[in-house]
């Protein structure tokens, strides 16, 4: 099976270079399947139902969220209707939508998809991740009830990141994380056989601080001071995100490639 993972979409920059793009990219690669982080698609903070339908029309599967998951009101219940976006497992309990899910392909493959929050550096106090993630994978084999599996960890330290690789490693096709908006260049298959790469890094202007127009973060960093509200940058934006390709047997990872595609940074395909 041939997967495409693609990080936190930032505003409009990133919206538009998906809608762009991703069509022609499923077709070229011959994608089975594509999940992609849409926690900052709208204006840079959380998702609505609206920008999410656009998403999904341009060819993703599943669209993942993070701690932004319901900035955006109107995810409270339009992720209740749409099967296609999952929330954290371990968000909050009384939370809308789901934080796992098992998706189908094009050719009737089982793909399980799910997302969970770090602990280290983050703004609240989730739930252990690691409990969470490995109740799901208990629940779905890989190379049993799931041809693959996809894990997004979405956090702030590499170090939680890492670990949870290896916590999923030999049952996951892919640990991706998320959250930094900053690629990382460590992609590779872990010994029994899960693709990993620390940070995915955002589809959004990299011309900008992780994604915002570079004033007013710099005002704030230099003068402690905050003026205005974080706007998202709007120029040429860079697909970021990892292909794998894995065993429809095992679920196993075969291949890993890190992509950037477009914008800034320098180019990087399958």
């Amino acid at each position: 099976m041939k997967l495409l993972f693609l990080g936190d979409v930032m505003g409009r920059a990133g919206r538009a270079a998906i809608l762009e793009r991703l069509p022609g990219l499923r077709a070229e690669w011959g994608l089975d399947f594509v999940v992609v982080n849409g926690e900052n698609a709208s204006s840079g903070a959380g998702l609505t139902g609206e920008h999410a339908k656009l998403l999904l029309k341009a060819g993703v599967d599943c669209l993942t969220l993070g701690d932004h998951a319901f900035d955006q009101k109107d995810m409270l219940s339009f992720i209740e209707q749409e099967n296609r976006i999952i929330r954290p497992l371990n968000f909050a309990k009384l939370a809308p939508g789901r934080g796992a899910r098992l998706f189908s392909d094009a050719r009737g493959r089982k793909v399980l998809v799910c997302q969970v929050l770090g602990q280290v550096f983050m703004k609240r106090p989730f739930d252990d991740p690691f409990s969470a993630i490995d109740a799901a994978l208990k629940t779905h084999p890989l190379g049993g009830l799931a041809q693959a599996i996809v894990v997004d960890m979405h956090c702030e330290a590499t170090s939680e990141k890492m670990a949870m690789g290896h916590w999923c490693d030999g049952r996951a096709s892919l640990v991706v994380g998320t959250h930094t908006h900053v690629p990382t260049g460590d992609a590779q298959i872990l010994n029994g056989g899960t693709a990993y790469l620390t940070d995915a890094g955002m589809c959004g202007d990299y011309n900008s601080v992780i994604g915002m127009e570079t004033l007013e973060p710099m005002r704030r960093f230099i003068t402690g001071m905050p003026k205005e509200r974080f706007q998202p940058a709007n120029g040429p934006a860079t697909l970021s995100g990892v292909y794998v390709e894995t065993d429809d047997r095992t679920g196993k990872a075969l291949r890993v490639r890190m992509i950037r595609i477009g914008g800034r940074l320098e180019e990087s395909r399958p």
